[in-house]
């Protein structure tokens, strides 16, 4: 059975597209972080979609006045767009991934430290001019991420010497209270998240054709800051959301096979089959919760003529609730925004558009 979408709202915001379909630049709760020429902005969900939706087919207004960023932090580097960056809970500052260096900026602009670190550029032993604006060859980044207490950076970088580490930083200087060598990793890029009422710490490495890493650290549940849980046990799992409320996580096998639900130490809570939805059918790289109850993903036939469909999943169980029913069509990725609504983007347009569940 179908399962009716209502449009909540909509914006017509250049770059908007990377909310739905970049890196998941962590937020505070409620808010979304969108990187945009050189800045970070930050914005509250509520006041980005506020405007009330006309015909359902209508693109937004492009005069349509925005509103203004709750905050907007400087981009340390900004000929440099690939790491994975992050702002404190209480916005009060934001961590950015670089090349060379992790950065702490304050909500005014000040420099509040830096962690220097390897070049992820692909070329070993490539030499630098020394302009911290140089951006090198290559694609490959890490990520950052800020616990739910503000008080500790989590980065994932390149070792001087070449292997790579996931460390622990205090937010406060930036000094490094803890290392994790991640021997195995040989990243293409990551992002981290930390689990709700937990405070496991979760980092998925993306390694192109030789597959995904997750690892999981901290917590209540398993190691602490100076120990790393692998969570991916050779299955090859990339990190999708976590939960709301509860500690838990989705993940999709990398070639799409199937859906996963996790505790925190990586036990398997549920799954969920593409094949269950229909025959030739796989799901995408893009699912995650709309609210403590259901699941948004993503799945598709590789036939671009009908191009990707949006299912509802059961939270708990991952059992399928149907397709979603949008009152006009709408393709592509989702991004699930955890307080009942999901995000989707028109392609080909700045438009993004807020959806959630119809009533009845």
């Amino acid at each position: 059975m179908d399962v009716a979408a209502r449009l909540t709202g909509s914006v017509r915001l250049p770059g908007a597209a990377a909310l739905v379909e970049g890196p998941p630049h962590g937020a505070p709760a409620g808010r979304l972080a969108l990187r945009r020429g050189d800045r970070l902005e930050v914005y509250g969900v509520a006041a980005l979609f506020a405007d009330a939706p006309g015909p359902e087919a209508d693109l937004p207004d492009p005069e349509a006045d925005l509103p203004d960023p709750e905050a907007a932090f400087p981009v340390p580097w900004p000929g440099w767009d690939r790491g994975v960056d992050a702002v404190a809970p209480d916005g009060s500052f934001a961590v950015f991934s670089g090349q060379r260096a992790v950065r702490a900026i304050a909500a005014d602009g000040r420099v509040l430290w830096e962690h220097r670190h390897g070049c992820w550029g692909p070329a070993v032993g490539h030499p630098h001019t020394g302009d911290e604006q140089e951006v090198c060859a290559g694609l490959e980044h890490g990520s950052v991420h800020v616990s739910a207490d503000g008080r500790s950076v989590w980065a994932h970088v390149l070792g001087a010497d070449g292997p790579e580490r996931w460390v622990v930083l205090d937010a406060r200087d930036g000094r490094e209270t803890a290392r994790i060598p991640l021997e195995d990793s040989a990243a293409s890029g990551s992002h981290q998240f930390s689990l709700p009422g937990d405070g496991t710490v979760l980092l998925c490495v993306g390694m192109g054709q030789d597959g995904v890493l997750l690892y999981g650290a901290g917590g209540e549940a398993g190691a602490g800051a100076s120990g790393v849980r692998d969570l991916g046990e050779d299955l090859d799992r990339i990190l999708l959301d976590v939960h709301p409320d509860r500690p838990v996580y989705l993940t999709v096998e990398h070639s799409c096979d199937d859906l996963r639900l996790h505790a925190p130490d990586g036990t398997v809570l549920a799954g969920r089959d593409a094949s269950e939805l229909g025959e030739g059918l796989c799901w995408d790289y893009a699912a995650g919760f709309v609210d403590a109850d259901t699941v948004v993903a993503v799945a598709e036939n590789g036939e671009e003529e009908d191009g990707p469909g949006h299912w509802l999943l059961d939270a708990r169980s991952l059992a399928v609730l149907g397709p979603v029913a949008y009152p006009h069509p709408v393709t592509g990725c989702v991004r699930a925004l955890g307080d009942g609504t999901w995000l989707t983007h028109e392609r080909g347009t700045d438009t993004v558009r807020r959806w959630g569940r119809a009533e009845g």
